[in-house]
């Protein structure tokens, strides 16, 4: 089930839950009536401080069934911070990872899914749909940000950037699931192949007699 305006503003303005753990947290709310409106069915979240640039390197590809993925990553990426008042420049084909302002936590009888907010989509701004927000997560929310317009855009931290849909759980009954690579995140982050990953290609691989 998709929550409404009045089960999100009960659960962020009235949840009496006992255990922190079992609370919906999102924080800092700026403007609780401008982020939560009457008939809508999510809540806005707002453009945050870091961002990630991928800049023209010398790194032939990014591989990450590659033990030096994250060493490459180093070259590959720039770390910007830009204060509240100030703005980043995203160019026409750029791509970038930023993050939201806020921190979310969900407890383990919702998820969530967060979907780019259709005034910036019209000047050309594409944020990618792979952002599920697992029950049990605790973190800032990763955002890759295309301009896929012909001008720059001027990102303002702080500025509505994206909606986050929350849907009921019904299975939260059961054990809690293994923790996200990205739970606890405070800036936007990259992930390796996982080791079981790294064996199913490898696998195939040996099928194939190829070389790693």
């Amino acid at each position: 089930m998709l929550l409404g305006y009045e089960e999100i503003k009960k659960l962020l303005c009235k949840d009496t839950a006992t255990d922190v753990r079992d609370r919906l947290i999102i924080s800092p709310i700026l403007e609780l009536e401008e982020q939560l409106k009457p008939g809508c069915a999510s809540i806005d979240l707002r453009l945050g401080h870091h961002f990630r640039v991928a800049k023209r390197t010398r790194v032939s590809h990014l591989n990450r069934q590659e033990d030096d993925y994250q060493a490459k990553l180093q070259r590959y990426n720039e770390e910007y911070f830009v204060q509240l008042g100030d703005f980043f420049v995203l160019h026409p084909r750029q791509f970038v990872m930023g993050e939201t302002l806020e921190w979310v936590h969900l407890p383990r009888n919702l998820a969530g899914d967060v979907a780019g907010r259709s005034s910036w989509a019209r000047d050309g701004l594409i944020i990618a749909t792979a952002t599920g927000v697992h029950p049990n997560y605790s973190g800032i929310i990763t955002l890759e940000l295309t301009n896929i317009g012909e001008i720059p855009l001027y990102l303002y931290p702080g500025l509505s950037i994206c909606q986050l849909f929350l849907l009921e759980v019904r299975s939260a009954g059961e054990p809690l699931p293994r923790l996200s690579t990205f739970v606890g995140a405070t800036e936007p982050q990259n992930a390796s192949a996982s080791g079981v990953e790294k064996r199913i290609v490898d696998g195939f691989r040996n099928r194939l007699g190829e070389s790693h």
